[in-house]
């Protein structure tokens, strides 16, 4: 199971929390490293969904099978770098 990004903001402001209120360095520590990579994890949660997002929209863009997508939704291929078969 993957989280969600709103879930990995949660999660690292309850461990900036804990950190704030601990009175133990070595608790402070720990949270904020727990909230660090919370936050690294809310990161790839969000390029994922803004991912999934993109697929979808470029997936609807198809006017039906074996048609290729309407020209102003190619920015949206995965593989923005690489040319198109039919050459436009």
């Amino acid at each position: 199971m993957q989280p969600s990004s709103t879930l990995c903001r949660d999660q690292e402001a309850h461990h900036h929390a804990l950190a704030r209120t601990a009175t133990l360095d070595n608790v402070r520590l720990v949270a904020n490293a727990a909230a660090a990579a919370w936050a690294k994890e809310g990161l790839a949660a969000g390029l994922r969904e803004d991912r999934k997002l993109r697929t979808r929209v470029f997936a609807d863009a198809h006017t039906g099978p074996g048609e290729p997508p309407r020209a102003d939704f190619r920015e949206l291929s995965e593989n923005p770098d690489r040319g198109h078969a039919d050459g436009v």
